[in-house]
């Protein structure tokens, strides 16, 4: 009797295990799920998958090496910081100040040279761009209608969709950020090779220009609208307007969807940590360079300033249901993230595995940490749900 029993529930595992294996099949199989495969075999995003991609060269057709302060080969990392610079697989950390480079560290192989992936650092390249393209007149404001640009792109509830709006992270749209779900639009532009597709299939949900909600697809959304304004790749225009006249010292890699396809704007631009630095500077330099305006100055300004008309509710607590108060989103300007440290402002730039480029006015300062994982319980978005300064 105990026999048959065991057969049966021994049956009823195998059975459990086929049909598992034929509907994880099929799913495979989906056209609608070509990247799937893709994201099995790499799984979560490293810093230098951009060997997995086509990439298009952002070239720097003026570089100039940064100057280095006199003391800087006598600079470490304190030895009581260091073990968590080990622990958190940091690969280089740059500090820049008064337009020099005052410490300079690299670990596991890294230098000076060495590609890393931003991330979602990108999204404020995204930005700069934006920009520029106000700057020299081919977009008109931030104020300008998507659909200006973008016909599909209208309004929801009445309210027309700006470029505010996207710049802003409030467009309402519908639109799944988690990185660890294999079935998520962020993984699938990731990994995927149809940006233009998955990006233009979604569907406005809310009204704009009420609550901040972070998407990376508003990200990609601003990049269709830079090719459609200046007509010309997002490589070539950041090469323009950005990457040459900031003199970087090294060409810079955009991963894209496809062969000879679309950059993965709101990530995956490649370069080293000095030339990262640059990016820092320039906002620091209020969107100058050497005198020359690249980005007006009321834009970086308005840019690094926190849009703290909108509604923000911490997803620890939107994702448990029932009635709750929101708060101002004082952390977040136009794609770039702002920090209240010991009463400094910190405008900065960040990606999901600790990817940082720190602003520091009153130090004149820009400080780039690159690496591999970052303190989960600890970090600067974590405390933003939590709603105090840092």
């Amino acid at each position: 009797m105990k026999s048959s029993k065991n057969i049966l529930v021994l049956k009823k595992v195998l059975f459990f295990l086929l049909a598992f294996f034929l509907v994880a099949t099929f799913l495979l199989l989906l056209p609608s799920n070509y990247y799937i495969h893709k994201a099995l075999i790499h799984q979560m995003p490293k810093i230098n998958q951009y060997t997995i991609f086509e990439n298009r060269i952002v070239k720097a057709n003026n570089p100039h090496p940064w100057e280095f302060a006199s003391d800087v080969d006598n600079k470490q990392i304190a030895p009581e910081y260091a073990p968590d610079f080990d622990k958190y697989e940091t690969v280089a950390f740059v500090v820049v100040q008064h337009k020099k480079i005052l410490l300079e560290q690299y670990w596991d192989n890294y230098s000076e040279q060495s590609l890393s992936n931003s991330f979602s650092m990108s999204k404020s390249i995204i930005s700069l761009l934006v920009g520029c393209a106000i700057h020299e007149g081919k977009i008109k404001s931030v104020d300008q209608p998507v659909s200006d640009f973008l016909p599909q792109w209208t309004s929801f509830d009445g309210k027309v969709l700006t470029i505010k709006d996207l710049l802003t992270m409030s467009a309402g749209v519908e639109w799944n950020e988690q990185h660890s779900s294999l079935f998520s639009k962020t993984t699938e532009a990731y990994y995927g090779k149809d940006l233009w597709t998955l990006t233009l299939t979604q569907k406005l949900e809310e009204k704009s220009g009420v609550r901040f909600n972070y998407q990376s697809g508003v990200s990609q959304l601003l990049a269709f609208i830079l090719q459609k304004a200046t007509g010309k790749s997002i490589s070539e225009y950041a090469s323009e307007k950005l990457w040459t006249p900031i003199q970087a010292e090294e060409d810079a890699l955009w991963s894209l969807d496809k062969n000879e396809g679309m950059e993965k704007a709101y990530c995956c631009f490649n370069t080293n940590a000095r030339d990262f630095a640059r990016l820092g500077q320039l906002v620091l330099n209020k969107g100058a360079w050497n005198g020359a305006a690249l980005v007006d100055s009321t834009y970086i300004n308005q840019a690094t300033t926190a849009a703290s008309y909108l509604q923000y509710i911490p997803k620890t607590i939107e994702n448990a249901g029932g009635s709750v108060k929101s708060r101002p989103c004082n952390f977040y300007g136009y794609q770039f993230w702002i920090a209240n440290y010991k009463g400094l402002k910190i405008p900065y730039m960040r990606g999901i595995l600790g990817q940082y480029i720190f602003i520091i006015p009153e130090l004149d300062a820009v400080i780039v940490r690159l690496g591999k994982n970052l303190d989960q319980e600890n970090n600067l978005e974590q405390n933003y749900n939590m709603d105090v300064e840092i």
